[in-house]
């Protein structure tokens, strides 16, 4: 491996998981490592989206070194290293880009998408894991981002609305028969119901470009910052929270939503 700075960090994970280094490192598994990987993973996500330069490089750090952690481990039991990640990465990202590396031609970012999902069919095809349209998307991605990724593929394969105008009638069907279920108080009708009603919003987002798990992460961040100011205002008067009127939390609450704008 000729990257000096990545085996300076592969040296640290091979010293924490050797004789004489972390018991907690060591007792680690690939299955004790999902829950860090999903948190770091949102981490980088988050240190986007605060546009701070310091904090993403941290994070990136902190998502890279779990990978590297992981690959440590399958090195120790299932005899491959992050020099075999890296290479199978390369190989499959030059596989998939036959418009820069190799002689298809693809002028618009649509048409490689629609040849990203040709090639990674084929490559199914090729290791039998053929699973058909909605094959391949893993069950422990967010409910809503893998609803948007199921509705994606299913739209690819022609099972789609004509156009958004559709979606919004069905959404409005949607909201009615919601209704209906919670008039009837009827438990497991109301689930269902809300559940079509997100799927539905999801192929809303899908039709306008949004992708419905980045809106909804923003929009609960702005709800955090919104719920802080009124707190801190609030809290700095010697007043309780949840004895302070609805009326006045309402008033700091559009009072936070100007602040914001300046």
């Amino acid at each position: 491996m000729k990257r000096p700075e990545l085996e300076k960090l592969v040296s640290l994970m091979e010293r924490l998981r050797g004789p004489g280094g972390c018991p907690w490192d060591r007792e680690q598994t690939l299955a004790s490592l999902v829950p860090f990987i999903i948190e770091e993973a949102y981490e980088v996500v988050a240190a986007i989206d605060s546009k701070e330069p310091e904090n993403l490089k941290e994070e990136l750090g902190d998502l890279l070194f779990q990978i590297i952690f992981a690959s440590q481990i399958t090195k120790e039991y299932q005899g491959f290293d992050i020099t075999s990640v890296i290479d199978s990465s390369f190989e499959k990202m030059v596989r998939r880009h036959p418009h820069v590396f190799g002689d298809t031609k693809a002028e618009t970012s649509e048409e490689v998408l629609k040849r990203w999902a040709e090639i990674k069919k084929e490559e199914k095809k090729a290791a039998k894991k053929e699973e058909g349209y909605l094959g391949g998307i893993p069950e422990v991605l967010p409910a809503l981002l893998r609803a948007h990724k199921v509705s994606q593929k299913a739209a690819k394969a022609g099972f789609d609305w004509k156009d958004i105008d559709e979606v919004f009638l069905k959404l409005s069907e949607e909201i009615e028969e919601f209704r209906t279920a919670v008039k009837e108080a009827n438990p497991s009708g109301m689930e269902e119901e809300l559940g079509d009603i997100l799927f539905t919003l999801v192929n809303v987002g899908r039709f306008i470009e949004v992708n419905p798990e980045d809106a909804l992460r923003k929009t609960i961040g702005k709800f955090i910052t919104r719920f802080h100011y009124l707190e801190k205002v609030i809290t700095e008067r010697g007043d309780d929270i949840s004895a302070t009127p609805i009326d006045e939390m309402e008033r700091l609450w559009q009072e936070a939503k100007v602040k914001e704008k300046k």
